[in-house]
């Protein structure tokens, strides 16, 4: 072995005990509110990955969907391929400006959310994500605070997925991980259109 080889080796071996003894601090087992915002794409896709994830080792989740409505998406098509592994929801009307009806995407959300609690109630389902909640809170079409309450009492093996652009502080506050996808570059701002497989 040569000194360059040595060097690495002994480098790595100090950052494996230091990352052991990380690892090993670490002894809280607990649900997770988790909240994806920001102005960059990926937000629902993410938490369709946790879904993904959770639904490899044998749970069962929900998903509700805020103000995505009857779309034909292909995350739909796909994960309702598990059966009643998954509750599927998509509740919303399509997008605020799309439906010009601000009673109608009121009425849509609460109709949402009472399908949230009662798979937040559910005790066979692990992780439940609700898309596009952010924007009900945003133009307050829900109560936040009785949301963020709801979210803070649920049962304590139950992980919550918040996505959608804009999350109001107090939902950042009790959240337990968030994060901001950025927007850097989107092919949108170039002209190109939404494309089957990418955006839908």
């Amino acid at each position: 072995m040569n000194d360059d080889d040595a060097r690495h080796r002994e480098k790595m071996a100090k950052r494996k005990a230091v990352q052991d003894a990380e690892v090993a601090s670490k002894n809280i087992e607990k649900g997770l509110l988790i909240v994806h915002t920001g102005p960059g794409k990926g937000k629902t896709t993410a938490a369709l990955g946790l879904v993904l994830r959770m639904l490899g080792r044998g749970h069962r989740v929900g998903v509700v969907q805020f103000i995505k409505g009857a779309w034909d998406t292909g995350e739909a098509r796909a994960l309702k391929t598990f059966g009643d592994r998954i509750a599927w929801h998509a509740l919303g009307e399509g997008f605020t400006w799309e439906t010009q009806d601000k009673a109608r995407d009121i009425a849509a959300c609460r109709n949402a959310w009472e399908t949230a609690r009662a798979l937040m109630a559910d005790e066979s389902i692990r992780l439940l994500v609700l898309d596009e909640l952010n924007i009900a809170l945003r133009y307050d079409y829900l109560d936040l605070d009785a949301v963020v309450a709801e979210l803070q009492a649920r049962r304590p093996d139950l992980h919550v997925v918040v996505t959608g652009r804009n999350a109001k502080p107090a939902l950042i506050e009790a959240a337990d991980l968030v994060t901001e996808m950025g927007s850097v570059k989107h092919h949108f701002s170039a002209g190109v259109k939404a494309q089957e497989g990418i955006e839908f």
